[in-house]
């Protein structure tokens, strides 16, 4: 069985909902994460993260807009808003590192004004690991390097995004 990842929110090259837009830079969304759900991860999974990354950012690095590790490995889905930092939604034991908004959570796409629709690539990371030994605070690209180094499959979802 394919590890595959999936949202009532937007399917695979649809147009993200404003209510998962960013609401700041100009954006008015309502900077809700999306509910999230996947299958069954692949055996010997150990833990499981979740990021959504924009490639097409005009910073030469992409943009980090969500980050979330250490996932208890029975997580099969994550609900419309577990993003704010402030709200208890996501299990116990996970950490939301620092996004290329500066801090914790969520921040939903919100490219310039002008720019081709961006592709926003939400991605769940089965991991041969309990656990990533880094801080709280630690980057979306410091994130991503222990992610490649320890994921055994991913399960991605491509929506866009433009104004």
């Amino acid at each position: 069985m394919a590890f595959e990842l999936r949202s009532p929110d937007f399917t695979a090259n649809t147009p993200i909902p404003e209510r998962n837009v960013f609401a700041g830079f100009g954006c008015t969304g309502g900077n809700q994460s999306p509910t999230l759900s996947w299958s069954e991860p692949p055996a010997g999974t150990r833990s499981l993260a979740a990021t959504v990354y924009d490639p097409d950012a005009p910073t030469g690095s992409g943009w980090w807009h969500w980050v979330v590790f250490n996932l208890p490995v029975q997580t099969r889905a994550l609900p419309a808003g577990a993003g704010d930092p402030a709200k208890p939604a996501l299990p116990a034991g996970a950490v939301q590192s620092r996004t290329d908004f500066g801090g914790p959570g969520y921040g939903g796409p919100c490219p310039p004004q002008g720019d081709t629709p961006h592709r926003y690539i939400v991605t769940v990371h089965a991991l041969k690991v309990e656990s990533l030994p880094l801080p709280a605070d630690a980057s979306g690209a410091m994130v991503g390097f222990n992610l490649n180094a320890a994921t055994i499959a991913k399960a991605t979802l491509t929506a866009r995004y433009g104004r």
